[in-house]
């Protein structure tokens, strides 16, 4: 029998479709992506990002060696443009130092390893460093997010009060293990998340919507 969790993404997936998500044309691009989306809308990682494509910088040499006010001025469409340079710089650091640049090296390694390399990075957080190990790595790390939280919370799922590891636990313990899966469910969610389960939600035509009387919830609890 499917859990909640389980019966939330074949119901999404159902309506919806494959969400084709991370955006990005290389592993090098979802990584500096994780880290410009950080407080921002994705529409303005794009201009950020089109700029450094433009400047011929997303590669982990590139990016570490470029110039403070010039990396600053290529990514100020995605806000706090000082604090991520210096994330990003960090992160490219990392990646040359650490792994020679190579990408092969880092899907080898040790996810929970891994994991904890990046948690160390300044600026990286639980939520930045799975989507690097989800998007960029290939590996089974379940992003969960403020859409999360809500959605979850809100249709009575988990409590309002549990934190980032608990949710991530809840997800993983009714999902199967396996990169595509993980990765379309956070997709879904960003996407259900941004449409309808909004801080002020819009209920109408949520695809969730017909599991609220299977679940025993009448509406749910904003």
């Amino acid at each position: 029998m499917a859990t909640t969790t389980q019966h939330v993404f074949q119901q999404l997936l159902e309506a919806l479709g494959p969400q084709h998500w991370w955006p990005g044309e290389s592993p090098v691009e979802v990584m500096v992506g994780a880290v410009l989306v950080q407080n921002t809308a994705w529409k303005n990682v794009e201009r950020a990002m089109d700029n450094l494509r433009e400047a011929d910088l997303l590669s982990p040499q590139k990016l570490f060696a470029a110039a403070t006010d010039e990396l600053e001025d290529l990514i100020r469409p995605a806000g706090y443009f000082r604090q991520k340079t210096k994330r990003l710089r960090g992160l490219m650091h990392f990646v040359v130092q650490q792994y020679g640049s190579s990408i092969d090296a880092m899907r080898a390694a040790d996810r929970q390893l891994l994991r904890e390399q990046l948690l160390a990075q300044h600026g990286i957080g639980p939520e930045t460093a799975d989507a690097i190990l989800l998007y960029a790595l290939e590996k089974p790390a379940m992003v969960v997010d403020t859409y999360t939280h809500r959605i979850f919370a809100r249709h009575g799922w988990v409590g309002y009060d549990i934190d980032y590891h608990q949710l991530q636990q809840h997800l993983v313990d009714e999902l199967p293990a396996e990169v595509a899966i993980y990765n379309e469910m956070h997709a879904l969610l960003v996407n259900v998340g941004h449409h309808h389960c909004r801080k002020t939600p819009r209920c109408e035509q949520c695809p969730l919507l017909e599991m609220l009387s299977e679940t025993g919830i009448v509406e749910p609890e904003f």
